[in-house]
């Protein structure tokens, strides 16, 4: 199985980083991807992948909430490294429109997401969205955007099934984590309502842990927990959701 997002490098996990590692491998966690949020965890980022070659790969982005007023620094360094020859990222993320806190700095935010949404075209990559009470208005960057189909997951999905229709319409997959596992989740409606090849696996790790470890620490080690209940959702088998999943996210993140 693959983890599509989690943030192992995450100082959560600064006392155990190596066994975490181990125990997702041990739960049949082969890969794991790991998303960029701004140039404080890059070089944390870039370490895992060096220690750990074969167990994930990196995306780079500029995370919707470590975007300000003076975005361009930063900007400007995600742009630099996502176009060195020397390195190949998997995806161009995290990257999106975040509403939870306040609107502050919601036209810097759609700036943010326009240049890296052109970015991943140009390079062919899949985007991975962060959307947080922005749906809306992530349609509507979407829309005014015009690319036709989109190529990328929205991570840690948490729209109506209207918006997940939409959201697969467009070509995006969705990406399916612990929430689905809380009771009266309406991620479970989300889950029955659209096709499995339209799904990816996904821990956000150390946020979001699956029942039964809801309010602990999370890792990727828990996607089987995950994987059981959308099998359960979908009457169909945990290997069945494993093998469908694994094969959508080696193909969108072109991984071997």
């Amino acid at each position: 199985m693959i983890d599509t997002h989690c943030h192992l490098y995450d100082e959560a996990f600064d006392d155990d980083r190596d066994l975490a590692v181990g125990r997702a491998v041990a739960a049949g966690v082969s890969l794991m991807l790991l998303p960029g949020i701004d140039s404080q965890s890059h070089a944390a980022q870039e370490a895992l992948e060096a220690a750990y070659p074969h167990h994930f790969r990196q995306m780079m982005g500029l995370h919707p909430t470590s975007v300000t007023a003076d975005f361009e620094p930063e900007l400007s360094i995600v742009e630099q490294k996502l176009f060195q020859p020397e390195h190949r990222y998997v995806g161009v993320g995290e990257i999106g429109l975040d509403l939870y806190w306040d609107k502050t700095y919601l036209e810097e935010q759609k700036e943010v997401l326009r240049r890296q949404m052109r970015w991943a075209r140009q390079l062919d990559l899949p985007v991975c969205l962060h959307v947080r009470k922005a749906y809306n208005e992530l349609f509507g960057l979407l829309r005014d955007l015009n690319f036709g189909t989109y190529k990328g997951v929205m991570h840690c999905f948490g729209g109506s099934v209207q918006e997940a229709h939409r959201a697969v319409e467009m070509g995006f997959h969705l990406g399916i984590g612990g929430v689905v596992t809380f009771k009266n989740a309406t991620m479970a409606e989300v889950v029955a309502a659209v096709p499995l090849q339209s799904l990816v696996l996904e821990t956000d790790a150390p946020y979001l842990a699956p029942v039964p470890y809801r309010g602990k620490r999370n890792e990727s080690a828990y996607i089987p927990v995950i994987a059981d209940k959308i099998a359960q959702i979908k009457g169909v088998t945990l290997d069945e959701v494993a093998e469908v999943t694994t094969e959508s996210a080696c193909q969108l993140f072109s991984l071997s």
